[in-house]
């Protein structure tokens, strides 16, 4: 799961470029955010207005900010310095990023923007009974967005050293605070519209960066991949390095270790919380549809642009300087950015890597409001006697303390090796919610204690392997230095997490005694395939 996270951990302390020019970048896509998210808030009125920006969306403008939510900065730096390092090997990562989309347009987008509501417990709980599958949903909901906002919050630290050139725990606290505060802002006062359009703007800077930078890389080598490929060779002095089998083939474990990685990539992304609620913010199933199929070119592409970078960077930077360097394999694409355009480029690029914490960030503490607001407390709590504007009010609380704990969270895993905290959060989205989702949609049989079992099974399951993982103890590399409690010798529990979660969905639903409502799951099948009587969009 590394290059999801690698970028997580310290990133570059080496004060390369202007720390003031890199801060006027970053403070300019500030500016502008902040007064884009005050204009969408003039439009926040109802629950669907906080929840799903009105589902006012089109198509192509949902497609951009759903790969403005998958393109995080652990993606762009940590895959462009996995190929940098481990080339063919490291380009597997994108590939599998990519290709789980394809899971998410065939099995899962129009069918759940015709089924839920706000939130994906509206999907699970449809045909089930409420209370125990809501709670259920939100506990592997509200876990899923925790470890990834931990990670993006202590990866905001991390890349602040390469920001302002800030080296010390305080200082990195200090900015963790004021990247956690600004969170808060956006959510408080934007809702979804506001984290949108933040995601969209984030979106195109990042793969228009990405895209400058390739054009450049290839400029250099005249245009010729061959040329790219050979001067990479030659840098590296190993020919395996465009060859398969570099990171992967060392042996029999490392080659059932991706095996495990693939499978939570390729199921994880479909089943990811803050990703499954962009569904929502369309008018239509068909939008939703179309969101999708715009956010595979614009993720195929900037893909395809970090093999190029991987490739230049190990060309003209060369693996060596990329590994000396005190941030690693996370500081290729900086040193790239730097060796191609100086100080500017470098200030522009690592502002967006910021920027971009800053808009993932936004877009998980949202979901996590959401699903505690809409699942926990109104449906719940007060079993649905409460008015929305009651509802979004404990919602914009909620937010406050996710923004909290997450700025706490940051400044604590500060320096440690938090790679686990991003592959728990895959994992746990194909274990716990993957197989009760696609169970829901297309599993007549399936019942209340299958859900149950199936999404504290797989919950369960995937955070007791990483405990007893290689990545928390029993590696220099591991987030416990000089412990040893290795029993699962693989980094990442997808394949054992995920069949056992489907397992137990089954198991549970066969051996359950109680049987669900015949019209409700006749109601759910037609409403998912047909969108009648689906949520509608919002006018003001």
């Amino acid at each position: 799961m590394m290059p999801v996270s690698l970028p997580m951990q310290t990133v570059e302390s080496t004060q390369v470029g202007e720390p003031w020019l890199n801060m006027t970048i970053f403070g300019l896509f500030v500016a502008v955010t902040l007064v884009i998210v005050l204009r969408a808030s003039r439009n926040t009125k109802t629950a669907a207005d906080y929840y799903a920006a009105g589902r006012s969306f089109s198509g192509p403008q949902n497609g951009t900010a759903i790969a403005g939510d998958y393109l995080s900065a652990a993606s762009f730096l940590g895959i462009v310095g996995a190929i940098a390092i481990n080339g063919y090997d490291g380009f597997l990562y994108s590939i599998g990023f990519l290709v789980a989309w394809l899971v998410a347009l065939l099995l899962v987008a129009e069918l759940l923007r015709n089924t839920g509501k706000f939130t994906m417990a509206d999907v699970l709980s449809f045909r089930l009974r409420q209370r125990p599958v809501r709670i259920a949903a939100a506990i592997t909901t509200l876990a899923v967005c925790f470890f990834y906002l931990l990670a993006q919050m202590a990866g905001a630290g991390g890349l602040v050293s390469l920001l302002l050139g800030i080296d010390d725990r305080i200082g990195q606290s200090l900015v963790i605070t004021v990247v956690g505060g600004l969170m808060i802002l956006y959510v408080l006062i934007g809702g979804m519209k506001g984290t949108t359009w933040v995601q969209i703007i984030k979106a195109v800077m990042l793969i228009s960066g990405a895209f400058v930078m390739t054009i450049w890389v290839l400029a250099i080598h005249n245009f010729n991949l061959s040329t790219l490929l050979g001067a990479a060779m030659e840098t590296a002095g190993n020919p395996e390095i465009i060859n398969p089998g570099l990171q992967y083939g060392v042996s029999s474990t490392s080659q059932l270790d991706f095996v495990s990685l693939a499978l939570a990539l390729v199921l994880g992304t479909a089943a990811l919380p803050h990703v499954l609620m962009r569904f929502y913010t369309v008018p239509t199933a068909k939008e939703a549809r179309r969101s999708v199929v715009w956010a595979i070119w614009l993720i195929g592409g900037f893909y395809l642009f970090t093999l190029v970078l991987g490739y230049g960077a190990g060309a003209l930077i060369g693996a060596d300087r990329i590994t000396a360097a005190p941030g690693g394999v996370n500081s290729a694409a900086p040193l790239l950015a730097f060796e191609l355009g100086g100080p500017i480029l470098l200030g522009v690029i690592s502002a967006v890597a910021f920027a971009t914490i800053l808009a993932v960030v936004a877009g998980l503490t949202i979901t996590a409001a959401a699903s505690f607001a809409h699942d926990i407390y109104a449906n719940v709590i007060r079993k649905g006697n409460i008015d929305p504007d009651g509802e979004v009010k404990v919602a914009r609380r909620t937010v406050v303390v996710i923004g909290i704990l997450s700025i706490l969270g940051g400044i604590g895993a500060q320096g440690q090796n938090i790679a686990f905290l991003v592959a728990l959060a895959f994992a746990v989205a194909a274990s716990a919610n993957l197989p009760t989702i696609l169970y829901s949609l297309f599993w007549k049989r399936f019942n209340t204690q299958g859900a149950i079992w199936s999404m504290y099974g797989g919950l369960g399951s995937a955070i007791l392997l990483i405990i007893f993982s290689p990545v928390v103890s029993g590696r220099e590399t591991s987030m416990i230095q000089g412990a040893d409690f290795v029993l699962f010798p693989l980094n990442n529990p997808g394949i054992v997490s995920i069949p056992l979660a489907f397992f137990l969905g089954w198991l549970g639903s066969v051996l359950a005694k109680t049987k669900e409502d015949p019209q409700k799951q006749a109601e759910m099948e037609v409403r998912s395939l047909t969108g009648v009587g689906a949520e509608k969009a919002t006018d003001h």
